[in-house]
């Protein structure tokens, strides 16, 4: 068993592709009309296209906005994305205009740094331990 497909509600699925693709640099694998205004909208690192998919789902059913606004105002991400370095990839996109809220932290054998993708969630990037 493997993880084929993850998600991310998005408000906006037009502005969430663009932020992940164009910012984060993820590309994108699916682009499906469902319905009058939806898509299923999927996303893949270049480093792995036949890997992991993220759904940039819409974030449309009534449960998610509480669920969204109350892990945002805790301060907990929703989706961790590995990355070589954590302090380079804070300063990429901290160039590229990304609030961060949280600042690269190390934490032992990991070290992380939490930012806002202004579709509505919190993502952690961290550097995973050597194996």
């Amino acid at each position: 068993m493997r993880i084929h497909l993850t998600s991310v509600f998005v408000d906006d699925q037009a502005k969430a592709l663009r932020f992940y693709t164009e910012v984060l640099g993820f590309v994108k694998k699916y682009d499906v009309p469902v319905g009058e205004t939806d898509r299923w909208l999927t996303v893949v690192s270049p480093e792995n296209p036949g890997g992991t998919e993220l759904l940039l789902e819409p974030a449309g059913h009534p449960a998610v906005k509480p669920y969204r606004d109350a892990l945002a105002a805790d301060g907990i991400p929703v989706a961790q994305f590995a990355v070589d370095d954590v302090r380079a990839e804070y300063e990429r996109l901290s160039g590229l205009g990304v609030r961060f809220t949280q600042e690269p932290v190390d934490m032992g054998t990991v070290t992380t740094a939490v930012f806002d993708d202004t579709c509505g969630n919190l993502i952690q990037i961290a550097t995973q331990p050597q194996e």
